[in-house]
């Protein structure tokens, strides 16, 4: 079975199984937020540019920045929840569904961020769809960092197999990693 196939087979599973909380997640978000879904422009394979879905943390208002950029005022006691949980990625998981993301791969970055951007194309990182997790999710290393992170995400598309694939996302799911940080 190939990734895609994986990738998409997991998705449909996990967003039938999640569907209660995600339906959960979305009403208290629309009641935190008003808006209980972020949209942004990212960039994903041969650098092409798609829209990523998460849940909102922060305040409808805030500049979209990246997270190591942004302000952590602008942080809602829902979306500090969110993000210590990591729950603010399930959306994802449709980007997944329709082909602009994989479940485990490199975290697709701003097209702002032009030193990362640059990073990544000279390692080839974006040969393939990036992900919701990876190895620099799990080790806490962000988007600021840009060498170490493109570095990073080059070893981890060097060496992943099977096992890599499962045990990345098992991590997540058992809270490794810091997640993006933010300034305070």
């Amino acid at each position: 079975m190939t990734q895609r196939a994986l990738d998409f087979c997991l998705a449909v599973a996990g967003l039938v199984v999640l569907f209660p909380l995600l339906f959960v997640l979305f009403l208290i978000g629309l009641q935190d937020t008003g808006s209980p879904l972020f949209r942004q422009i990212r960039v994903g394979r041969d650098r092409q540019h798609f829209t990523l879905v998460k849940f909102r943390t922060m305040k409808p208002d805030t500049a979209s920045v990246a997270t190591h950029l942004a302000d952590a005022s602008a942080i809602t006691p829902f979306g500090r929840f969110l993000r210590r949980t990591k729950l603010d990625e399930l959306p994802q998981l449709w980007n997944v569904l329709v082909g602009d993301m994989s479940l485990v791969g490199p975290r697709p970055c701003l097209p702002n961020q032009i030193e990362l951007i640059e990073e990544r194309s000279a390692r080839g990182v974006f040969r393939v769809r990036p992900g919701i997790t990876g190895l620099a999710q799990i080790t806490g290393i962000d988007m600021s960092t840009p060498a170490l992170l493109a570095e990073t995400d080059a070893r981890m598309l060097d060496d992943l197999s099977l096992l890599a694939y499962f045990r990345y996302i098992l991590l997540t799911a058992l809270g490794r990693g810091a997640g993006d940080r933010v300034k305070q």
